[in-house]
């Protein structure tokens, strides 16, 4: 069967959304014809490009002036002056917008030097709120190395007066993401279907795509719609609707993704018919293979439960078969195997938004990702706050690591595309360790980076290990910083674990992101300032580089709510919010939730000036406007972990060598004068040797075959049998460049 999988807008900007890619991979895979097509980013080059300005200025100019005056009425002058700063300078932004999205998608012409000192220093060129913020904010003045930076502002601001003067629904990132979470009832989403930007740019997106698509008469073909948030749902019904309306029955519509499992796993509204023919949950390998199996033309021709997939005909609504020895088998199968596809992606459209000086912020945003997973759910799978019963948390599943990475390293030999966002719910370190070693081995230039959780196995020597296998940074869950917070919300690791992994990635280069939640489910004023004190320290002690609070909010899907049901937590009193969302099932509240909401603007403050490096020693208390309790934990409680990291560090180095698993990462290294001299990690080593020239060829030769790249360890252990003084030569190396894991 030919099938279309389709990612409506709107998504990240700077890589493809991997659920295309990997459906694709399997429908491929497994016998079918299988396009993806990533329409999020269509429809940014669609708004953003000559034609689009064009079209956008003539239809809001009306509509802008009169927002525009109307503020001035109410002595918004500011909003004003903004407003009509767009009209009066509509062409300016015209002539400059393929400038600036060449620059965001690394698209230089022979002049682009040039352009860039227009760009920055000319009066002749457009100007939003954030650029001018931006450049009074320098303390010196602009160059051309603000370019990136000053053309992503540019986005931003192009896109703050889109929502003010044409579609309130439109963020760069998300499309009517209140829509979808905020209307009662599915009829009142049908009726925000028409709105501006889908109508007017949208549209013609679609018809551009599908004018070249042939639809065959004789079999039905299968299009896939992802919805992985809340923010592309609406896009989502748009597209159905229009496929529907363009090619009625020859098409079979199932929906899918992260969106469609946390929120829609109950929806069974027949008028759901008029868009798409079927739901799929999770990830649908065992969905749609039962799907074939049954129904192999795509026709419904009888009342089948079908694994995972409910679906919608005229005549009624078909409940999905929620569980199947048989596709749970195939599904497990399929997701160990499958490699995501991207050989026919062209990164080189997807503009890389330079919107943070953090470089740990400026992963997500600026750098083209191939993202892939190592593993499927989360080997961990018991933190309280965490949707442990669904299958992207709970089904934890192991992918074939070589496989996974000759297949990416084939793609990006074809695409260029070196660098690898894995996004797992927690990276498990066995298999970040045999990814590293694979591409130290066959000299391959992957970057990569993902979650992990913060435990003891990341050692010094397996951080340096990473590193050097191309690992450039991790984010990880810190959740409540203190030792009775992480008991609670089951974190499965502590402080000091915590402490003892941040500082083996900060030492071995690698970049930290910490996530932070507040106003857990009995969390007291006391604990949350305590926990902002530690991280204070964390941040004071150099080993986050950014983080980010979360507000806590209570899931169905979520372990503490299922205990709750169970009779525990007898305290919580989840219910359901008033006027709730017809898609907005899975959020709940509970008894006193509102009382930590205060804490949201002095937490996010600290935390702006953390991560810049400023403020580290105003007391916690002193960033909110009212009274709250000092933290009474030690002031050298950080650095006290510190301390037992290491020490637990060095007594590592100190360990018996166990030659099998030794691996030397400082590259060449010399003798010189009975010295022994190399360099590691951008530090110049030496020590003093005494043995014969022959031993030295003979130890070079056995110590460059512990590089991952031709390991080898039986030279170095047939050394050591003949010469045991040469271990004593291994440990002065340890810490230094050779490794043991």
């Amino acid at each position: 069967m030919n099938v279309i999988v389709i990612q409506p807008p709107l998504v990240q900007l700077n890589s493809p959304y991997p659920s295309g890619a990997y459906l694709k991979s399997f429908f491929n895979k497994n016998g079918h014809n299988a396009v993806w097509h990533d329409l999020s980013v269509q429809l940014v080059h669609s708004i953003f490009s000559k034609n689009g300005l064009k079209k956008l200025f003539e239809l809001s100019k009306e509509n802008a002036m009169k927002i525009a005056s109307t503020a001035e009425k109410n002595g918004e002058f500011s909003t004003a002056k903004n407003l009509r700063r767009y009209i009066f300078q509509s062409d300016l932004w015209i002539e400059w917008i393929e400038f600036i999205m060449s620059t965001l998608c690394g698209k230089q012409n022979p002049s682009a030097h040039e352009l860039c000192h227009r760009f920055i220093l000319s009066p002749y060129t457009p100007r939003g709120n954030r650029m001018e913020n931006y450049i009074e904010n320098l303390d010196r003045e602009p160059t051309i190395n603000d370019t990136r930076n000053i053309a992503s502002l540019a986005l931003e601001d192009l896109a703050d007066y889109i929502s003010v003067a044409f579609d309130k629904s439109f963020s760069l990132v998300r499309y009517a993401e209140s829509i979808a979470v905020n209307e009662t009832s599915f009829s009142q989403i049908e009726e925000k279907l028409n709105s501006p930007i889908l109508t007017t740019f949208y549209t013609e997106v679609l018809e551009a795509v599908f004018s070249k698509t042939s639809i065959t008469e004789n079999e039905k073909t299968l299009v896939c719609i992802s919805v992985p948030f809340a923010g592309t749902f609406t896009s989502a019904l748009f597209t159905a609707k229009y496929l529907r309306k363009k090619y009625g029955e020859k098409i079979f519509i199932c929906f899918g993704g992260g969106f469609i499992n946390t929120e829609l796993r109950e929806f069974n509204d027949s008028s759901f018919f008029k868009y798409a023919d079927a739901i799929s949950y999770d990830r649908g390998y065992g969905s749609y293979k039962n799907f074939f199996d049954v129904f192999p033309d795509g026709k419904i021709s009888e009342e089948k439960h079908i694994y995972k997939m409910r679906l919608f005909t005229k005549e009624k609504v078909i409940e999905p078969l929620l569980s199947s020895l048989k596709y749970e088998k195939f599904e497990n199968e399929q997701t160990s195997l499958i490699v995501p596809d991207y050989s026919e992606t062209d990164f080189s459209i997807y503009p890389r938004v330079a919107d943070d000086e953090n470089p740990m912020q400026r992963l997500w945003s600026d750098g083209a990702w191939m993202k892939a997973y190592l593993a499927h759910g989360c080997y961990w799978h018991k933190c309280a706050f965490c949707d442990v019963s669904l299958d992207y948390v709970a089904s934890y599943r192991l992918v074939q690591i070589e496989n996974l990475f000759h297949g990416l390293k084939s793609q990006s030999e074809k695409n260029g595309i070196h660098g690898i966002h894995f996004v797992d719910e927690a990276m498990p370190p066995a298999a970040m360790l045999k990814f590293s070693k694979l591409n130290l081995k066959h000299s391959a230039s992957f970057s990569f980076w993902g979650n992990v959780r913060f435990e003891k196995i990341y050692s010094r020597d397996m951080a340096e290990f990473l590193s050097s296998g191309g690992l450039i940074g991790v984010s990880g869950g810190i959740e409540i910083a203190t030792g009775t917070g992480l008991d609670s919300i089951s974190k499965g690791t502590d402080l000091d674990s915590i402490v003892s992994a941040c500082c083996a990635f900060k030492e071995a280069g690698i970049l930290i992101h910490a996530y932070m939640i507040y106003g857990y489910f009995g969390e007291t004023e006391q604990d949350t300032i305590n926990s902002m004190e530690t991280l204070r320290q964390l941040y004071a002690a150099g080993l986050l580089d950014s983080c980010f609070w979360h507000k806590f909010v209570l899931t169905r899907h979520s372990r503490i709510y299922s205990e709750w049901k169970e009779g525990l937590h007898k305290n919580l009193n989840p219910f359901a919010p008033k006027n709730s969302g017809v898609f907005a099932k899975n959020g709940l509240h509970f008894k006193d939730e509102e009382k930590s909401a205060k804490f949201g603007n002095g937490l996010y403050a600290a935390l702006q000036s953390w991560m810049h490096g400023e403020n580290l020693n105003v007391p916690v208390e002193k960033w909110f406007e009212f009274k709250v309790p000092r933290p009474n934990v030690p002031k050298d409680l950080i650095s006290k972990s510190i301390e037992k990291y290491e020490e637990r560090r060095n007594k590592e180095w100190n360990f018996p060598l166990n030659v099998k698993k030794l691996f030397w990462l400082a590259g060449n290294a010399i003798f010189c004068e009975n010295k022994f001299l190399w360099n590691y990690m951008h530090e110049d080593f030496k020590i003093p040797v005494n043995i014969s020239s022959q031993e030295k060829e003979e130890f070079f030769h056995a110590l460059y075959c512990l590089s991952p790249k031709s390991f080898d360890s039986s030279f170095m252990e047939n050394l050591i049998q003949k010469n045991p003084k040469v271990k004593k030569i291994l440990r002065a190396l340890r810490g230094k460049g050779l490794v043991m894991l």
